[in-house]
């Protein structure tokens, strides 16, 4: 058994990926929380912009997707050679993918922050934001597919390491630029975006370095020459759909965050420290979804259908489980956790509401992750997308509206939306699982065909 095999158990893979999501996290909330300690209104610019941000992520992040699915399929099936080939296709893909849309947030962040709402109060510091950090986005779209190849392959704790270091450099970094110590000059928004971008670079660095030494030094660049067009079809062929799915997720939460800026400066800010907060609620959920799409991914590789199944419906009840104990916790607690972002009572006292939402919430947001992302690591990638732009734009965002604007219940209505679309893609996705459709949609047939073995 080589040494990658050893490692691809669901606990092997989920450990070092929740760790390294909470870092992920922590990166984010150690901007909100520092900057909170700067201006509220600060917390609220850099909220609306890192919305954008993440609608571009989302965007690039579909060749990652492909390329992990499709890598941990021809590892199952013992297609070595191709694996690697498919990593460094990915590699440059998302390189030029990355860096033309960093170039569009900065030529166009302020048209985008205009549309969306923003306050003009808010708009020099959003802009700020969007254009250092949106402009670094490109190594955002390099680390996305370097982590994803470097998990496949079992070696999970690389990028947990990679992102621990990149959370020091950051908080560092926000320290020294956004207070002043040493006589520093105290740069705000525009410190926490430099020390942001300058922790990505690093991290990018690293995590290339370690790619090469996993991969012994052989990953095939002279393949870019060629380009191989099957591995660009494949990654396209899970990558697209499943962006379709992520892109109508992010757009409609843009959306949504529209309806929320109409509400007011204060539900805004309310909203982001309460998502916050709420990141840490659903990480585990989202960290055993990752480990069981690699995990399926190998299973169905490897023909191995009937442990693929299960995996998921084992992981499925793990993750609905934990997240509904995580959810009890935080509200428990919900006041002192809200109070280490503000004391503006308000918020406090709406903030605690939402978070005893979530007991509801989370449960139902495990349900879909768990089982979208197998679906996706068995090939099955166009059903999710279909009835993810369904729920999100047909139940989420008018309920948001009707609940939330028109009928005036704010966010509170808003997060009754998110529950219902979470709970009702969840409920469709686990049907679709039970029906097992999506073991005739793997890339095995593919694997035959190239061998000579189909008929």
């Amino acid at each position: 058994m080589s040494r990658t095999d050893r490692k691809l158990t669901l606990f092997a893979l989920t450990w070092p990926i929740f760790i390294e999501l909470g870092l992920r996290m922590l990166m984010g909330n150690a901007d909100t929380l520092m900057l909170s300690r700067y201006s509220d209104d600060a917390v609220a610019a850099v909220g609306v912009a890192n919305q954008l941000v993440m609608v571009v992520l989302v965007m690039f992040g579909f060749v990652a997707m492909g390329t992990g699915i499709v890598i941990s399929q021809y590892l199952g099936a013992g297609e070595r050679q191709k694996a690697s080939e498919v990593a460094v296709v990915a590699l440059g893909a998302n390189f030029l993918f990355g860096l033309l849309l960093s170039v569009v947030l900065v030529v166009f962040g302020r048209s985008f922050l205009t549309w969306m709402g923003l306050p003009d109060e808010l708009m020099a510091e959003a802009l700020t934001f969007l254009r250092i950090v949106g402009g670094a986005s490109v190594l955002q779209a390099l680390m996305t597919a370097m982590s994803a190849t470097v998990r496949s392959h079992g070696f999970a704790r690389d990028a947990m390491y990679v992102t621990l270091g990149m959370n020091v450099l950051n908080v560092i970094g926000n320290y020294l630029l956004l207070f002043g110590p040493f006589g520093l000059p105290v740069l705000g928004v525009l410190g926490v975006s430099i020390s942001t971008a300058v922790a990505q670079l690093v991290g990018a660095v690293v995590l290339f370095i370690i790619l090469l030494k996993r991969m012994d030094g052989k990953l095939p660049f002279g393949c870019l020459i060629r380009f191989p067009r099957y591995a660009i079809a494949n990654i396209l062929k899970i990558g697209i759909p499943s962006a379709g799915e992520h892109l109508s997720y992010v757009s409609s939460q843009v959306m949504i965050t529209f309806f929320i800026t109409s509400i007011g400066v204060l539900a805004l800010t309310t909203k982001v420290y309460t998502q916050n907060l709420m990141m840490f609620i659903y990480l585990f959920s989202m960290a055993i979804a990752q480990a069981t799409q690699i995990v399926v991914g190998h299973r169905v590789g490897a023909r191995d259908l009937d442990t693929a199944y299960q995996t998921c419906m084992r992981s499925l009840k793990i993750g609905m489980a934990v997240s509904f104990v995580m959810a009890c916790l935080f509200s428990l607690f919900r006041a002192p956790l809200l109070g280490l972002f503000t004391d503006q009572q308000e918020i406090i006292a709406v903030g605690s509401t939402l978070v005893l939402m979530t007991i509801l919430l989370e449960p139902g947001r495990a349900l879909n992750l768990v089982i979208i992302l197998s679906l996706r690591a068995a090939g099955d990638a166009k059903f999710p997308v279909y009835l993810g732009v369904l729920s999100m734009w047909g139940v989420a965002v008018p309920l948001a509206y009707l609940l939330g604007v028109h009928l005036g219940y704010g966010l509170v209505g808003v997060w009754t939306a998110f529950i219902v679309d979470e709970w009702l893609r969840g409920l469709m996705m686990l049907w679709r699982w039970r029906k097992k459709k999506w073991q005739g949609m793997s890339l095995i047939s593919a694997l035959k065909a190239e061998k000579g073995l189909a008929g």
